[in-house]
Order: C-alpha cells, then sequence, then structure tokens
C-alpha cells in the first residue's frame, strides 16, 4: 500500500539519500515504509537554494501561482484514495476521517489558488493638513521572503497545506520540516510539486531528527517561521527565533457550553465528534463540556450512552471511529492523568482504560480545576464534564484557563450567543457546535499559550507579505 522507501525532497527533486526514517503503521506498530532523512548540511542547502528562488518566485505572475497551486488540486484528487490510505497507516486515522482530511487538503490549496490571484493593495489620499497637498501614495503586498515550517503530527496533510499553499500563491520559497512520526502526506505533496514550474529552490520538504533541525528556527535568511505543534516546544523556538516573524498555532482545552433548551440530541452527536474525532488528538477537540444544571444528569447520561457506541479498531476499517493514539506512551500518559483526577476526588462516567495505543472513549466529572486533565491539554479521547448555573459562570469557567484557541457554545439565545463572542477569551466561538469545527478559508489561531497570528489563506498571506508603500509628488513641489 506504501511504497518501500520514501526520499525528501531538495530543491524541488527527490533524493533518496538514506532510508533512515522508520515509519510505523500506528495500530499494529509495524515498520510501514521508511523515509530519507536530512542532516544539518542538506537543510543549509535547502535555506541556500530557497534564496536564490526568492526573486524568480517572487516575480512569478498571480496565474502562474494559482496554476501551480491548481495542479495540487488535480493530483490530489486523483491520488485522493492513495493519500487517505497512508493518512491511515501512518497516524492511525480512521478512513472516514482520513478522507475528510485530505478533502480538506485539496480545499486549502483550492482556496490559496484563488487568493493568489486577489492580493490587493489600496489607493492613500495624503492631503491630510496643507503640507502634503499633492501628494498621494499606494502601498501592495510583497513577499516576505523564505519561509520555515515546522507541521505536526494529527493533521499531517492539512496543516501542512496551510504552510505551503499561501506561501506558494504570493511567491516564498519554503522549507518544510514534516513531523517524523507522519512524513509521507508532505512527501507526496512534495512529488506533486515536482511535478509543476516552480522555481529550482522553492521548495524543499525534510524530515529530519529534533537535534538536527535547529537551523529551521535560527537560520538568519529564513524570514518567517511557521509552527504548529505543542505550547512548550512553540514559546522556546519563538524565544530563539531572532528577528524573523513567528506564527505559532499550538494547543488548548477546549470548552464547550450546552445551555438549557437546546437540541440535545443534535448537540450530543456533535460532542461525539467533537471530544473523540480522530482519538481527540486535535488542539481543537472538545476537552471540557459544561452544562446547565437543569439538563446535567439528563444531557450526560447521554453523552455517556453515545460514548459507549463508538467502536475503536483498525483505521482501515470502515467502520472504526476511534483509531490508536500517535503512541503507546501519549496513551500511558493519559491513563495517568485520569487516575490523578480520580485520586483528587473525580468520577470517571464512561471509558478510563486503556489497551496498547488505544484509549476508550472517556467522560469524567468532578475534576479539580487544578488537574491536568483540566487545565492542560489532553491531547486525546477524553473530556471532563461539569454543570453551571449561570450562563456568565460557564464563560469564566472556559476563560480560566492558560489557553484561548477556539470555544463552543449550544445555545438558542441570541442575546447569549453575542455574550460569549464578545466576553470568551479565544481565537474563535462557534455557535451550535463543537469548537473543533474548522473550515479552512476562515481566520484560525488562538491567544494565551495558544499561539500567535491566524491561519486560513488570506489571513497566512497577511503573514508571509509585507506592505510596500510608494509616495508619489503630483506636482513636484516641496513639503511645506
Amino acid at each position: 500500500m506504501l511504497k518501500e522507501t520514501y526520499p525528501y525532497y531538495l530543491a524541488n527533486a527527490p533524493v533518496s539519500a538514506n532510508a533512515d526514517l522508520e515509519v510505523t503503521n500506528k495500530y499494529n506498530g509495524d515498520v510501514a515504509t521508511r523515509v530519507a532523512l536530512a542532516d544539518a548540511a542538506v537543510i543549509d542547502q535547502a535555506v541556500a537554494a530557497a534564496v536564490d528562488a526568492a526573486e524568480p518566485c517572487r516575480n512569478m505572475p498571480s496565474h502562474a501561482r494559482a496554476a501551480v497551486l491548481q495542479h495540487v488540486v488535480e493530483r490530489m484528487k486523483q491520488r485522493h484514495e492513495e493519500l487517505s490510505k497512508a493518512l491511515a497507516i501512518e497516524a492511525g486515522k480512521p478512513i472516514k476521517d482520513a478522507r475528510g482530511e485530505v478533502t480538506r487538503g485539496i480545499d486549502t490549496f483550492r482556496i490559496a489558488a484563488e487568493e493568489a490571484v486577489r492580493i490587493y493593495g489600496e489607493y492613500m489620499p495624503l492631503d491630510i493638513s496643507p503640507r502634503a497637498e499633492g501628494y498621494e501614495a499606494i502601498w501592495k503586498r510583497v513577499p516576505v521572503g523564505v519561509c520555515s515550517f515546522i507541521s505536526p503530527f494529527n493533521f499531517p496533510i492539512n496543516l501542512a497545506a496551510h504552510k505551503v499553499a499561501p506561501a506558494i500563491a504570493v511567491g516564498c520559497p519554503f522549507v518544510l520540516k514534516p513531523a517524523s512520526l507522519t512524513p509521507i502526506g508532505a512527501i507526496i505533496i512534495g512529488e506533486i510539486l515536482a511535478e509543476t514550474d516552480l522555481p529550482k529552490g522553492a521548495f524543499s520538504i525534510l524530515p529530519c531528527r529534533r537535534d538536527g533541525a535547529d537551523l529551521f528556527t535560527t537560520d538568519e535568511r529564513f524570514k518567517l517561521l511557521s509552527f504548529t505543534g505543542s505550547p512548550v516546544v512553540g514559546w522556546a523556538l519563538k524565544a530563539r527565533a531572532g528577528k524573523k516573524k513567528v506564527v505559532l498555532e499550538l494547543g488548548g482545552n477546549a470548552a464547550c457550553i450546552v445551555d438549557r433548551e437546546v437540541d440535545q440530541a443534535y448537540a450530543v452527536s456533535r460532542l461525539m465528534m467533537g471530544a473523540f474525532y480522530q482519538s481527540g488528538q486535535s488542539c481543537i477537540g472538545v476537552q471540557r463540556v459544561m452544562i446547565h444544571e437543569s439538563i446535567y444528569d439528563e444531557f450526560k447520561s447521554k453523552l455517556v450512552a453515545a460514548a459507549g457506541q463508538l467502536k475503536a479498531g483498525d483505521p482501515l476499517d470502515e467502520d472504526t471511529f476511534l483509531g490508536p493514539l500517535i503512541s503507546e506512551k501519549e496513551a500511558m500518559r493519559l491513563e495517568e492523568w485520569v487516575a490523578a483526577a480520580v485520586e483528587g476526588g473525580a468520577k470517571v462516567l464512561c471509558g478510563g482504560r486503556r489497551s496498547g495505543p488505544f484509549f476508550d472513549a472517556t467522560f469524567v466529572e468532578n475534576v479539580p480545576h487544578d488537574a491536568a486533565l483540566s487545565c492542560q491539554e489532553a491531547f486525546g479521547p477524553v473530556a471532563t464534564v461539569e454543570p453551571f448555573h449561570s450562563f456568565e459562570q460557564a464563560c469564566a469557567r472556559v476563560n480560566a484557563s492558560d489557553f484561548g484557541l477556539q470555544a463552543g457554545v449550544f445555545t438558542k439565545s441570541v442575546d447569549s450567543a453575542f455574550y460569549a463572542f464578545n466576553e470568551l477569551d479565544v481565537g474563535g466561538v462557534v455557535i451550535n457546535d463543537v469548537p473543533s469545527f474548522r473550515v479552512d478559508n476562515m481566520p484560525y489561531g488562538g491567544v494565551k499559550d495558544s499561539g500567535l497570528g491566524r491561519e486560513g489563506i488570506r489571513f497566512a498571506i497577511e503573514d508571509m507579505t509585507e506592505r510596500r508603500l510608494m509616495v508619489l509628488n503630483r506636482v513636484g513641489k516641496r513639503p511645506q
């Protein structure tokens, strides 16, 4: 199903330098394929090639950049099932969810193709006082230059696409480090990009070990670093990034408020997806559920019943909903967090059991607010539940977090919806759905420990460009 080996991509070309990186099937632990690993010398070559490509990339007409992106769209459509099965194997993502991610990746490149031909500027009158009479200005956006991208294991195709696609749209050459646990999707994107007319050096895709990846952060030839991953790593990278722009999409412990008089069946079905999709391995996966006290007992019973119906198993099985976590180590960590919460007075309502890299769909109540299961990022199929008395109290609980990525609110009250929108200290508020909802053209990112900057193609383009101003003295006179 997967090739025996995969190359890395250096300056647009495949290089089968070695087969040192073993990529495992996350379901059974077997080695599924082997991938070439880049060292520091190769990364240095990639950066140098990208610097050489900066001018030709910048000078590509917008229709040509759009054509490259549209080529990726068409080839990903043709290779949809190949990409989906690769995801199911390397990430342990259930095949239906894998197909969904590939479809979203196609959307991301399609949006970028559209945005590539509408990167606009602005005319500005400057005659705001007598001294500036006869002066006017225009500004446009220009690419920042060479970009460094580090993408995570949990959405290895679409989150790589959210970095790669806007860079191509604006004309920024880039070097991408995919997660070592899940590099295949990014490498296949490289294989597709190598079929295009991008200038030599416009892209390199280099799996590498963490201790060899220092240049992705510290090299001053990079003008932007975009990292998606854990807060601990992300903020440490920012501290060492020097003068370059830094965009961080980090973690969360997303909360969802369930108000009184909601459609309970709908809310339960969406919370199953929000909490347990991809075994909870999502920065905006539902981790904290706050339920109005008037419906608390009834609603939590429905949550428990629904969680018990979810099937765990082989990600390639069409009926599987819960796949393995990315590693047994992560499942063991989650097991420890649940045990610590119980020791602190919490009660497991369902689940709570581990089998190898699998962890049951789990709801826990009475979790101490200072327990890791509540205040840190669980990144697994576990959610806490608690009642609330007033909507204002629930919003205060949402905000009582170091994170602020997205929050969900189920309510029939327009006033409550706008109260949440105005008061919740998060990057996005999703009304009548879970915080896990994302469409790939919307601004996406967080505040507090959840990061800096925004993804979503048009918004990523803002970070990957600078405004350049031209002032014109129409009459040739000197200012007063």
